[in-house]
Formats: C-alpha cells, structure tokens, sequence
C-alpha cells in the first residue's frame, strides 16, 4: 500500500463495518463505566494492514521526534521513608502530534493519505460505535512509534485539570507492526491489580481505552538480531464526550 484511503471504512473488513453499523458484539463495549478496555482483531483488511509499518517507516519516522522520560534518580535517593516511592510517567518512543498543520510530521503524514483518513467521517463514527455514546466532533491525533526497548511505563492518563476529560475520554489505538517485532504486551488493572495482559503487536490490531485508568506498556521485544527493522507502529485518535444532552445524536 503506497498511500491511505481516504475513508477509514475502506480500510475494514466486513467484521469491522458491522462494528460501524452497531451490529458487531463489541458495539457499544465502552459505555459500560465497568469496561475500561478492548482489544479487537480482524476488523482491519489483513493484505492492508500487513504493509502498513513498511509505509509509515518510509514516509513518517524520520519527522517522528524521541521522547525519552527515564526513571528520576531522586525517586530512589531522596526518599526519606522505607517503601514510599512515587514514580512519574515514565516512557520511551518515538511520536508526533498530528494536529498542526505547519510541522514536518503533519505535511508527511498528509502527504500519504493518513491525515484524511484519519480526519473522515467513518473514523469518527468508528470511535463513537465503541464508546456508545456521542462524541465531540474535534479530536487528537498521534502517531507513535515503539522500537526494541522501547515501553511506557504504569500510568492512569487521567487529565485532572482539564474540565472536559475530567470525567474520561476515549482513546482508539490502530496498532501495525514490522515482521521484525517478536512481541509487546499492554499490562492493566482490574479491581486495583495488574492482573490482565495483552499483546499488541498484531498487524491492524484495534484497541480501545476507557480513560482514566492503571495500564502499562511492556518493552518491545525483537526477533533475533533484527533489533533495528523492529517497530509497532500505533496510531491514535483521542476523544472527548459530548455532553449527555446532546448523546441522541452521533
């Protein structure tokens, strides 16, 4: 695949238009306060999904800028109390925000289609179907990119001070991976423990989050010596819910 559809739904299988319409088991999965989270396969054309790494590495990766935030040494040396630690986000990637229209980022990722896809009608809706609920027409995009080692660290993305996600948003997650990749696990908790795992790094792989809450990305684990052609590649879209007076309408 040399470029994006313009459509999301042209990017989908039969499986994953049913789940456009509300007609697939998981529609409506999020609009459960109970299910914070959900991992969906074959909902994404396979034969697309497969060369979709190889493109975003071409055209996409040189502009993605490292975000590198280790573990604080004072976490350790200024505790002052036995088993008192705080630990900050910490992570290791590559990224871009795609939402301004002036970086290097946006122009290549628009340059391949993915910023219309990204922005369509169809992908919006898509989101809406999983969360059971409307949602507000503007939302976020992101690309990240996880090499060999890469991971983020135990987290709840909860955004206190933000009136509008206060109270949670939704995350969707379009997950595409090199054949180099050997695997890459998305560690979360129910009833206050890290009990649930799941691994990621399936080609056209979709996950969706119910934020805030505890979750955790493993590092990315290559296949033997291909450390440097390993990379999953996810693209994100992030969503705030409209108002309840207006959940009528999508």
């Amino acid at each position: 695949m040399r470029r994006f559809p313009d459509e999301f739904a042209d990017l989908l299988t039969a499986r994953g238009r049913a789940l456009l319409a509300g007609r697939h088991a998981s529609a409506g999965a999020l609009a459960n306060p109970r299910c914070r989270f959900v991992a969906l396969d074959g909902l994404v054309d396979p034969r697309r999904a497969a060369s979709v790494a190889g493109l975003l590495d071409r055209a996409l990766l040189p502009h993605l800028r490292e975000m590198a935030q280790p573990i604080p040494p004072e976490t350790i040396w200024e505790e002052t109390r036995n088993y008192a630690e705080r630990l900050p986000k910490v992570m290791r990637q590559r990224t871009a925000h795609l939402d301004n229209v002036r970086s290097a980022a946006y122009r290549a990722a628009d340059g391949i289609g993915l910023i219309s896809m990204l922005r369509s009608e169809s992908y919006r809706a898509f989101a809406a179907a999983l969360g059971g609920r409307a949602l507000k027409r503007r939302y976020g995009l992101q690309a990240i990119a996880y090499g060999a080692g890469d991971y983020a660290g135990p987290h709840t993305d909860h955004h206190p001070e933000e009136p509008a996600a206060a109270r949670g948003y939704l995350d969707l997650h379009l997950s595409f991976s090199t054949a180099a990749v050997r695997d890459q696990y998305l560690v979360y908790a129910r009833a206050g423990h890290f009990t649930e795992m799941q691994e990621v790094t399936r080609s056209g792989l979709v996950t969706a989050y119910r934020l805030p809450f505890w979750h955790y990305t493993t590092p990315l684990r290559a296949r033997p010596k291909q450390e440097d052609k390993a990379r999953r590649w996810v693209l994100l879209g992030t969503f705030l819910f409209a108002p309840e007076k207006a959940q009528g309408a999508r």
